[in-house]
């Protein structure tokens, strides 16, 4: 007797039995619970920036008055293109390079995407070296940036403790003085009197090496398994920061002159709204703060099922990732508060943003406090855990966009894959350990992600919206959560998001300044070169489109431009049963003309997906019908 067959007819090349499935690459693979997409998110986009960057931009833009252009911008340029990346990728299933099935011609985009994500990714886990260098040297009991005389220390050095213990009468000069933090990271952490410039990087700092090598082992392990292992981690490493921020926020609040600081920090100082560099400040800190553009949350967003409801998705992460930032800055400002007081110098003298508050003026603070080392230890791990579950996001957003795009040989050897791009990255990251590191640092910051990103942003927007219709991709919107984008996101879409990001760029491009360290000036070569970093990124965009047009057959333009910006043949859901209309049939190998059957077979019966996808085929065939009329 003969087994039965299953008909050709029902048959999908995402069924798991059947022949079919053998000729096709190995499963990509999805997230393994509920909340690993979430808080992989919220993990992506609260980072070390909420820390250092925000409260110090609040205060110096308005106090907090400085709140109504943040979420205004929040809502025009934040939310909307917050969502475009999360359907982008939740409905393709495909990483930063592969989704450009979408517009082949506009394939460089997301070439550009990962150059960038890959630069960052070097220096980011140099950070990441440096807060683990802090949280080992916080295990004993006394800081070693606590007191002045040790071998790195200079005679400018001036320790607060003495200051306290001494005469309070007598008045005490500190302006041309330096804390024991600030020698303990410059001359022993960087060693950086032992370079005179980025153009003598001097010897490698081994220590730092030897943490830069376990910053990328702990990342490597951590992503090993792509999002079925990184997904799990992200319990921990997204939701423990908050209950050491809520600790450190009591233990701040409690201080004696806390009230100084969050005062200085939030008191409204509303004349400046009438000030332009306000409305910049607040959608850079909102641009950089949610991470668009970097390729993580599309990342994220490919490994969902079909109908996972990101519209929910989207205003917890943005509103979390906001409420994340005000709440950092009270406990910033009331340490930052309770240290002016200590010092008896005003609280703007010891604000400062970026590594100057982690690394020099927090580690202060902690020295002022009973129990130094415990809070010292906290606040690095902090850090510690702020900083991964980023720098998670940009070693899967390579991965995965490299892997789709050689799904039959790199798939399958993903862990192998991994390690390889991790010892690239971290042999390119070594120039950042040696005693002028620093100077490479700075100089990625300040290049590597600034207009580069900004024209990423600006042409995935126009893309979507103009190129391949701002009409179907509401309608694939529609296919996917059950509803259309409102009036809201299509008005951000079209016009206020690419307008902001567009002001944005020429604000940086007209107000730029060159990068410098202290009292450090770049010179012109190094400056240069920063400036090749972010044109390289924007350069593969009209790369990709000389590549798309040679590829394609016939005369230049009427065939060449516009074959190529149109989306690709198997361009979809990347599940049969979730493709519908125009995407019926346009997988390779595909041999089921309704995927309905598919659904029918495995369920039982039609759901309300089943509903929104006849609803959506009916809308097609009404406007084919319009249009050959």
């Amino acid at each position: 007797l003969t087994q039965p067959v299953t008909p050709d007819l029902l048959v999908s090349p995402s069924s798991q039995d059947g022949d079919l499935g053998s000729e096709c690459p190995e499963d990509r693979g999805n997230w393994t619970g509920r909340l690993d997409f979430l808080l992989s998110c919220i993990g992506y986009c609260v980072g070390l920036g909420n820390v250092w960057r925000f409260p110090y931009r609040a205060y110096t833009n308005g106090g907090g008055a400085f709140l109504v252009p943040y979420f205004i911008m929040l809502a025009i340029c934040g939310i909307p293109i917050f969502f475009m990346e999360l359907s982008l990728g939740q409905f393709s299933s495909l990483g930063p390079l592969a989704v450009w099935k979408i517009s082949p011609l506009f394939k460089g985009v997301g070439m550009g995407t990962i150059l960038i994500v890959s630069l960052v990714a070097i220096y980011y886990n140099m950070i990441i070296a440096y807060v683990l260098f802090y949280l080992f040297a916080s295990l004993t009991s006394d800081l070693p940036w606590q007191h002045c005389g040790n071998w790195w220390n200079t005679d400018l050095c001036l320790d607060h403790h003495v200051i306290k213990a001494g005469n309070n009468t007598v008045p005490v000069n500190i302006s041309n003085t330096v804390s024991p933090s600030e020698e303990y990271w410059s001359r022993y952490v960087l060693h950086i009197q032992g370079s005179s410039g980025i153009g003598d990087p001097g010897r490698i700092r081994w220590n730092l090496c030897l943490c830069l090598l376990l910053s990328w082992t702990i990342v490597y392990l951590c992503i090993l398994k792509g999002v079925k292992s990184s997904g799990k981690v992200v319990y921990f490493t997204a939701t423990f920061p908050y209950l050491i921020l809520l600790m450190l926020l009591i233990r701040g609040v409690t201080l004696e002159g806390a009230w100084k600081g969050i005062q200085f920090y939030l008191t409204p100082q509303f004349e400046h709204l009438l000030s332009s560099k306000v409305w910049i400040e607040a959608a850079l800190q909102i641009f950089y703060s949610l991470g668009v553009g970097f390729g993580g949350l599309l990342t994220f967003a490919s490994y969902n099922t079909f109908h996972q409801n990101i519209y929910r998705d989207t205003f917890i992460v943005t509103m979390g990732n906001a409420i994340t930032s005000i709440l950092a800055g009270f406990a910033i400002f009331s340490v930052l508060g309770y240290m002016s007081q200590e010092l008896g110098v005003p609280v703007n003298q010891v604000a400062k943003a970026g590594p100057g508050l982690a690394f020099v003026v927090y580690p202060q603070a902690m020295t002022m406090l009973p129990l130094s080392p415990f809070w010292s230890f906290l606040f690095f791990f902090m850090l510690l855990t702020l900083g991964l579950d980023s720098q998670f996001a940009f070693m899967e957003t390579i991965v995965t966009a490299v892997t789709d795009e050689f799904p039959y040989y790199l798939r399958p050897k993903k862990a192998s894959f991994s390690a390889v791009i991790c010892i690239a990255l971290f042999l390119m990251g070594l120039i950042l350990t040696t005693e002028g590191g620093m100077y490479w640092l700075v100089l990625l910051d300040d290049y590597s992600a600034g207009f580069g990103l900004m024209v990423v942003v600006i042409t995935t927007c126009l893309v979507v919206t103009r190129v391949y219709g701002m009409k179907r991709f509401c309608r694939d919107i529609h296919m996917m959560l059950g509803f259309k984008p409102g009036p809201y996101f299509r008005a951000c879409w079209m016009v206020l998001s690419p307008a902001t990001m567009l002001a944005l760029l020429v604000y940086n491009i007209v107000k730029y300044q060159p990068s410098e360290y202290g009292n450090y000036r770049f010179p012109t070569w190094a400056e240069v070169l920063g400036i090749l970093m972010g044109v390289l990124s924007c350069l593969m965009i009209p790369m990709g489109m000389v590549v798309a047009v040679l590829q394609e057959e016939g005369t230049l333009w009427e065939v060449g431009v516009q074959q190529a910006s149109r989306p690709a043949m198997d361009w979809g859901p990347s599940l049969e049963e979730n493709r519908t209309g125009v995407y019926v049939a346009s997988l390779a190998g595909s041999q089921s003309p309704k995927p309905l059957m598919v659904h029918m077979r495995k369920y039982g019966g039609i759901t309300s997906y089943e509903n929104t996808a006849i609803e959506v085929d009916r809308e097609m065939e009404e406007e084919d019908d319009e249009e050959s009329m």
